[in-house]
């Protein structure tokens, strides 16, 4: 081949390459793709097929116009055709003379009305596996096909496959997000049910509960305060719940006042200082003497920390200890909940906000919970603008979040709420 030959066909393969990823459709780049097959080999014909799991044999995928409606229906067999045997054995193939071969296939030629006399085949690789077969057929002025030919066969293979896997990891990654938003819009209607449902009966067990324990003395006291406090740990479950559909369904609003981040911290703490004694844990408060003043909805951020308080002491192994501190950090109030308990794996940490994520499956048979806690302090957090993240280094756990602080000034100045 003459050098000039030789550019000529290098600077057209580079256009099919810049073609990848401007065509505007998989069949507008596949006609190019057999269009430059036809001209760089000089041949009659060329043809793209791809493999057909569900009928076992190739379909034609991409043919010269006046042959589409002929083609389009036909199948290939895998065996007794040239194009089945590049298919399966993953191998180029030329054959000068098919009326020599017995590979041909020719229930084409009597359908299209056309005389095969030459072809070149090469196989579509993607990622090691054989997706189809591209063809020329006929090399003109009755010469033969050679190894130049082959390369460039194989070059434009390659870049077919490639437009081929493309379009076909896009519809995965369409089927994927389709079934995603199902799965997400279940698990959102199961959220939205429990949440409901499970609120009335409930309430009333605890009620009911609550008042059988006060009447009926210390002979069934222990049953009855069995009942209550797993009546209790179900009433926070379903409050988590309700949180995060309320999150969900966009109902949740911030009503924001100015309020004092280190008196929610202490309120929390005294509020599990006993299920902290119950467990051997020690519960500190490092507030400092200033009130850390935030414009917030006092009750959705005292939600936060108690989830966070919560798990620091449900994660934390008798003896252990956890510490809530605040200070001002550049116009933010930082909150950190301290712990040196078992720790979070490093694989986990990316997780460990998302709904219903649980860190180990042994660790939530032995701690329980249903893995709502730490999503809904981050979304309670997110709401007001703020930012939370967690750290780990082997033993213990660090939870911080940033809230924005008020202006300095009068602490008892109005302010507007926001929602």
């Amino acid at each position: 081949m003459a050098t000039n030959e030789r550019i000529d066909h290098l600077e057209r393969l580079l256009e099919v390459v810049r073609g990848l990823t401007t065509a505007p459709d998989l069949p507008t780049f596949l006609q190019t793709i057999i269009s430059e097959a036809t001209e760089l080999t000089n041949s009659e014909l060329a043809s793209i097929l791809e493999y057909d799991e569900d009928a076992s044999e190739l379909r034609f995928l991409a043919m010269q116009w006046f042959e589409r409606d002929l083609l389009r229906p036909m199948g290939v067999p895998l065996e007794g055709s040239a194009a089945g045997w590049v298919f399966r054995k993953g191998q180029p193939l030329i054959i000068q003379d098919v009326h020599a071969d017995q590979r041909h296939f020719k229930v084409v030629d009597r359908m299209t009305n056309h005389l095969t006399q030459s072809l070149v085949a090469v196989p579509l690789m993607v990622r090691g596996h054989v997706v189809g077969v591209l063809e020329a057929l006929n090399k003109k002025d009755d010469a033969h096909y050679t190894e130049e030919d082959l390369t460039i066969l194989e070059t434009l293979g390659a870049l077919a496959a490639q437009a081929m896997e493309n379009v076909d990891l896009a519809r995965k990654v369409r089927v994927s997000k389709i079934e995603l938003a199902e799965l997400e819009r279940l698990k959102s209607d199961f959220i939205a049910i429990s949440s409901h449902e499970l609120r009335t009966p409930l309430g009333l067990i605890l009620g009911h509960a609550t008042f059988l324990r006060e009447l009926a003395g210390n002979q069934f006291s222990d049953q009855l305060d069995t009942i209550i406090r797993n009546a209790t740990r179900l009433k926070e479950i379903v409050e988590s719940l309700s949180d995060v559909d309320n999150l969900q369904n966009g109902s949740a609003r911030v009503r924001g006042n100015k309020v004092s981040m280190t008196k929610i911290v202490e309120d929390v703490a005294s509020s599990f200082r006993a299920e902290a004694e119950h467990r051997n844990v020690i519960l500190r408060t490092e507030c400092g003497d200033q009130p850390n003043y935030i414009h917030a909805d006092q009750g959705k951020i005292t939600i936060a920390l108690s989830n966070l308080v919560k798990n620091a002491i449900q994660f934390t192994e008798s003896g252990g200890h956890v510490t809530i501190q605040v200070s001002e950090d550049t116009g933010y109030v930082k909150v950190i909940v301290l712990d040196n308990g078992i720790g979070i794996p490093a694989r986990d940490l990316p997780h460990i906000f998302e709904r219903f994520y649980q860190v180990e499956t042994h660790l939530t048979r032995r701690y329980g919970g249903m893995g709502l806690g730490l999503s809904v302090a981050k979304a309670m957090i997110e709401l007001h603008g703020g930012r939370i993240w967690a750290e780990s280094f082997g033993r213990g756990s660090t939870f911080t979040f940033l809230l924005p602080m008020t202006q300095r000034g009068n602490p008892d100045a109005p302010t507007t709420p926001f929602v």
